[in-house]
C-alpha cells in the first residue's frame, strides 16, 4: 500500500522534508541558547541590585597600552556587576552620548573619565540627563562633577556595538554609543575596556538620573523556540498526510456509488422484493406482455 514511497518522487519529497525539519530544529536550539544566555544576563543584573561591590580591578581587565588606547573588555560573567574605585573625574574630557532614552524621554548621558592614581582611567556614564528645548543643536547645561578625589559605585556595561570615534561639536566630544576602544584616541591616557553606570545618589550623580541596567527580552527568543519546533512538527505532520492521502488512492467521481450501481440505472425493486411501480398503464407496455 505505501510502496510508492520508494519511488524517486516520494524519495525526493522525504529528502526535502527532512531537510526543512533540520533547519527549523537547529533554528530553534539557537533561539533556546540565546533565551539561556539573555536569562543569565537578566538574572546578573538582579543579583547586582543587592551585592556588595567588589574593587574594579577584580572584575575589569587593567589596560597594558599607551595613552590613548583601551584595555580588554570585561568577560561575560562580570559584566552588569557592581564594582567600586577612587579617582578624579576629568571634566575636560567629558563625552555627552546623544539620542538616549530614559523612561520615555529622550536626552544625553554623560560619560566623564575617572582617573586613577595609577594614571590609568575608567569612563563612568554619570547619568542622563534631559534634551532641552531648541532642537536637535541644543545641548543641556550639564552640572559639573567634583573636583576633589572621589570614591564611587556603579554596574560594569559592556561595550556598545557600532560605536564610532567621537566627534568634537561646538567644543563638545559627542558619540552616539559607548565603547572604551572608540572614545580612548581622544584621551590623554589609557582606559578600561568597559565603563560603568554610576549607581543612583553616589558622587558625580548630583542633577542626572541614573541609567538603568537593561534587561534582555529572554521570553522573545522563548516564543521563537516554541515558533521554530511547531513549524517542523506541522512539516512532519503535512508529508505524512500527504503520503496517507496517496495511499488512499483518487476520490470516487462525483455521483457514483462504490456501493452499487449509479442511481437511477438497471431494475427498480420495492423493498420486498417485487418490481416497483413506475406508474406505466398497460397501453405502455409492449405488445408482448399485454
Amino acid at each position: 500500500m505505501y510502496r510508492f514511497l520508494i519511488s524517486a518522487r516520494w524519495l525526493g519529497l522525504a529528502a526535502l522534508t527532512a531537510l526543512l525539519v533540520g533547519v527549523m530544529i537547529m533554528a530553534g536550539q539557537w533561539q533556546l541558547d540565546r533565551y539561556h544566555e539573555r536569562s543569565e544576563i537578566n538574572a546578573r543584573i538582579d543579583a547586582a541590585r543587592t551585592a556588595e561591590p567588589a574593587p574594579f580591578r577584580e572584575e575589569l581587565p587593567a589596560p597594558s597600552g599607551t595613552a590613548g588606547t583601551a584595555g580588554r573588555p570585561a568577560p561575560p560573567a562580570a559584566e552588569w556587576s557592581r564594582v567600586t574605585m577612587t579617582g578624579r573625574y576629568d571634566g575636560q574630557h567629558q563625552f555627552l552620548v546623544r539620542g538616549r532614552t530614559v523612561e520615555g524621554k529622550v536626552g544625553f548621558e554623560v560619560v566623564t573619565p575617572l582617573v586613577l592614581d595609577d594614571g590609568t582611567a575608567v569612563l563612568v556614564d554619570r547619568g542622563w540627563i534631559a534634551a532641552p528645548a531648541g532642537g536637535a543643536a541644543a545641548r543641556p547645561e550639564v552640572p559639573a562633577a567634583p573636583a576633589s578625589t572621589v570614591t564611587v559605585s556603579g554596574r560594569v556595561a559592556p561595550p556598545e556595538s557600532r560605536a564610532r570615534a567621537p566627534e568634537r561639536i561646538n567644543g563638545t566630544l559627542e558619540v552616539r554609543r559607548v565603547a572604551a576602544a572608540r572614545l580612548a584616541g581622544a584621551l590623554p591616557y589609557p582606559v578600561y575596556g568597559s565603563h560603568v553606570l554610576l549607581d543612583a545618589d553616589k558622587p558625580g550623580s548630583t542633577g542626572l538620573v541614573a541609567v538603568p541596567s537593561p534587561y534582555e527580552n529572554a521570553w522573545q527568543n522563548g516564543g521563537y523556540v516554541v515558533q521554530w519546533w511547531l513549524f517542523a512538527l506541522l512539516t512532519v505532520g503535512a508529508f505524512i498526510w500527504l503520503a496517507r492521502r496517496e495511499a488512499a488512492g483518487p476520490p470516487p467521481p462525483r455521483g457514483t456509488d462504490r456501493a452499487g450501481p449509479p442511481a437511477g440505472s438497471g431494475d427498480q425493486r420495492t423493498s420486498s422484493g417485487q418490481p416497483a411501480d413506475t406508474g406505466a398503464g398497460p397501453e405502455e407496455l409492449p405488445l408482448s406482455a399485454r
